[in-house]
């Protein structure tokens, strides 16, 4: 049972009855005496400042719950699953199996609450609003008999994305507003409608005891080949810079009676941005969760561009939180950057980056925490997906590896839910540098984490009214919100003759999509099916309906672009090769001939070998459908994530809309005219791979662009409304007259 406290000249307490928590009355005024010590200490006081109550904490804990501290859990969701790398169990027995509630703690959670003194966990899916919220209350109440009484920091990665078949859209689950991806809020090139969305998600954040939101990605995404492209604001430095602005105010501001102090307050949400330095110049492309990608390159000189976003954005906001409370380094090596030492090792351990250039440059005095499970020991397996990523520093033990991030800077090991390690590395400290010399280097991380939770309010009130989480969490105001920046999300790229819109009167032809078999970036086993790749019952609202395309007017096809995998294969090693492979964005196998001879680093070439697209059917989808068609009009809408070959289908048809991950009813707005086009392209369009191949990872802007049939060159702020070309004046803003002078260089 929770129990609550109002002060009339402050906050309102809330505590369990289960949690032996008292309240200490002074001077009026009432506040939870959360160790049980019967004084009012620093800490309790919410009089006082986050920072002041923050070191007065750090001062009282031991090693041991320091350490538990600098911990973030693994993925956890609600309830655990019962099998997977996330399984969990509840009293000895999977959920299914047991009579646990959904909002149950799952064994493995008391036990790293309890023992490990662990206090930020990762919530990933979660089976509703209504668990959720018993869930964070089933959780604090446990922590608040515990020790000091800290509450936990729970997070989220991205968990309002429209496209749940999204790899990195996990925390998908419970009914939440929608929005487009991370690109695709870049496409509206309206920073105002990102800051809207901030406002609204960390309502909703907060509403299912979400308090750090491990997002936005903030990295400018140079390669085009790189499989996280989607979740970045596109290429550009300086649109990426003002979308993680606004990001990152709409989160972390709170205002009015909602405000503790300095902006921070019940509907602030701590940002953590990443991935620092940029990790969008992995080399050909590919991605360092995987072995096979854990180099980022910087052939054009462009290191220092990549920090912008995160310099001139999130480092500098607009509201009064002034910058975002947390950062996350990303997995890769960036090779050849560290200035002082040379090192060639994982973001997370380059002291350089951390220390001299984060910490000491630009004055970041936030949250660092690593990536999941960069402190894991690595299988060997070049692609496997769920892994430990210690790039740089494979030799290392476990122990050793917690050590080198403590002394590069680092706060906290993320994926992580074991103490003994961070400890272990403390005495590795204390034997090198001494103990007073280890305790502060502990306290320094401990007020940087403990500030993030003081600032929300959480040591006062952690719990939740589930009634409210209900009305709050996709509540329809939310949704309509989120439905119209869908809309301004896709960019229609070609409207031959106008066809666009369509009246309601026209008979239109839907053709079935095939899906091949394939595997998810977590080796889950995707079987292959044939079907509609759009709602049908909602297409007839729009539209006459027919299977004879003899019968329409015109046919409307939904494809993604092409998806050539991961750049890596053990088939190449067994036929006597490397493993490396191109990655493509044309649908048509592609022979990577102009593909680097020697590759930056390591022996990873793949020159002159060819990969087969796993959906190339969705190119000969388009090809038979103008066939049937007889000439009738032809539009294609296709989901992108990442910018792709339109040259191989272009020619053929009258239509192109672009989205990046939005529900079928904002595509069908469009297309009727119910809604008019308004977004541009946050990247180029390649005019075919030969330019793909030639561009440098680290340089955005210097790709040769396609050039349609009209004599549209869909470049970097490109779009059609449906007069014609958009010319408004966000391209005043952020169009570049760019003037290419890296596209020959292995000519």
């Amino acid at each position: 049972m929770i129990k609550y406290v109002k002060n009339s000249n402050g906050p309102t307490l809330g505590y369990s009855t289960t949690s032996n928590v008292g309240i200490i009355y002074e001077d009026g005024l009432a506040f939870k005496d959360l160790n049980k010590s019967g004084k009012l200490e620093k800490y309790k006081d919410w009089r006082l400042t986050a920072k002041e109550r923050a070191e007065d904490l750090a001062s009282k804990m031991t090693i041991e719950q320091i350490a538990g501290l600098m911990l973030y859990s693994p993925h956890q969701s609600i309830p655990a699953a019962d099998r997977g790398y996330s399984a969990s169990t509840f009293g000895g027995k999977a959920f299914t199996e047991s009579a646990a509630k959904p909002w149950v703690l799952s064994d493995q959670q008391i036990e790293f609450l309890m023992k490990d003194h662990l206090r930020h966990v990762l919530v990933t899916s979660v089976q509703s609003p209504k668990v959720a919220a018993k869930w964070n209350n089933e959780v604090q109440a446990f922590v608040e008999g515990l020790g000091l009484g800290i509450p936990v920091s729970n997070s989220s990665d991205p968990r309002h994305s429209s496209d749940s078949s999204k790899e990195f859209n996990e925390g998908s689950g419970g009914q939440i507003s929608m929005w487009p991806e991370t690109i695709g809020l870049a496409a509206t090139f309206n920073p105002s409608l990102v800051r809207l969305f901030g406002k609204i998600a960390s309502k909703e954040y907060r509403a299912l005891g979400l308090t750090t939101a491990l997002s936005p990605q903030i990295d400018i995404a140079t390669d085009p080949r790189w499989f996280r492209f989607n979740g970045t604001f596109g290429e550009d430095s300086k649109l990426s810079a003002d979308m993680a602005r606004a990001f990152v105010d709409g989160f972390q501001e709170s205002e009015d009676d909602r405000e503790i102090a300095n902006g921070w307050g019940y509907d602030s949400v701590n940002a953590m941005v990443k991935h620092w330095p940029g990790g969008g110049s992995g080399e050909a492309g590919r991605d360092a969760h995987y072995g096979a990608g854990k180099y980022a390159v910087y052939p054009g000189g462009n290191f220092n561009e990549h920090l912008i976003p995160f310099t001139e954005g999130a480092f500098q906001l607009d509201g009064k939180t002034g910058v975002a409370s947390a950062i996350m380094p990303y997995y890769t090596i960036s090779v050849d950057q560290d200035n002082v030492k040379g090192e060639n090792v994982g973001n997370s351990y380059n002291k350089y980056l951390i220390q001299d250039l984060l910490r000491k440059k630009y004055g970041y005095e936030g949250v660092v925490c690593t990536d999941w499970g960069v402190t894991h020991d690595f299988s060997g397996k070049m692609d496997v997906f769920i892994d430990g990523k210690p790039w740089g520093v494979e030799k290392l033990t476990v122990e050793e590896r917690h050590y080198k991030l403590l002394m590069a800077g680092v706060d906290q090991f993320g994926g992580n839910n074991e103490a003994a390690p961070i400890i272990a590395a403390y005495q590795m400290g204390v034997e090198e540098h001494g103990e007073e010399f280890m305790r502060n280097r502990m306290n320094q991380s401990a007020v940087r984490l403990l500030q993030n939770i003081f600032r929300l309010g959480l040591f006062e009130n952690p719990y939740l009214d589930v009634a409210e989480t209900v009305r709050t969490v996709g509540k329809a105001e939310f949704m309509k919100k989120g439905f119209n920046v869908q809309v301004k999300s896709v960019v229609m790229l070609k409207n031959k003759n106008q066809i666009l819109p369509l009246s309601k009167e026209k008979t239109v032809y839907v053709p079935k999509r095939y899906y091949p078999s394939k595997k998810d970036w977590f080796g889950n086993t995707i079987t292959e099916r044939t079907d509609y790749p759009v709602d049908m019952d909602l297409v007839k609202k729009y539209f006459n309906v027919t299977d004879n395309p003899a019968q329409a007017d015109m046919a409307l096809i939904f494809i993604s672009g092409p998806d050539s995998g991961i750049g890596f294969s053990y088939e190449d090693i067994e036929a006597g090769s490397n493993g490396f492979l191109p990655i493509s964005l044309q649908y048509r196998p592609y022979t990577a001939e102009f593909a680097r001879e020697k590759s930056i680093a390591g022996e990873r070439s793949y020159k002159r070998k060819t990969i087969k697209i796993y959906n190339e059917s969705d190119l000969d989808l388009v090809l038979e459908t103008k066939k049937v068609m007889n000439g009738k009009p032809v539009i294609v809408s296709i989901l992108l994530s990442n910018p792709c070959i339109i040259a191989e289908f272009e020619k053929e048809v009258d239509s192109i809309l672009v989205n990046f991950g939005v529900q079928d009813q904002a595509i069908l707005d469009l297309v009727s005219g119910k809604e008019e086009p308004s977004a541009l392209l946050p990247f180029q369009m390649p005019a075919h791979m030969k330019t793909v191949e030639e561009q440098f990872e680290d340089t955005a802007h210097d790709m040769v662009c396609y050039v349609d049939s009209a004599g549209h060159v869909y470049d970097f702020a490109y779009g059609l409304n449906w007069n014609g070309i958009i010319q408004d004046e966000r391209i005043v803003k952020y169009k570049k007259k760019i003037v290419p002078t890296k596209l020959t260089y292995r000519d």
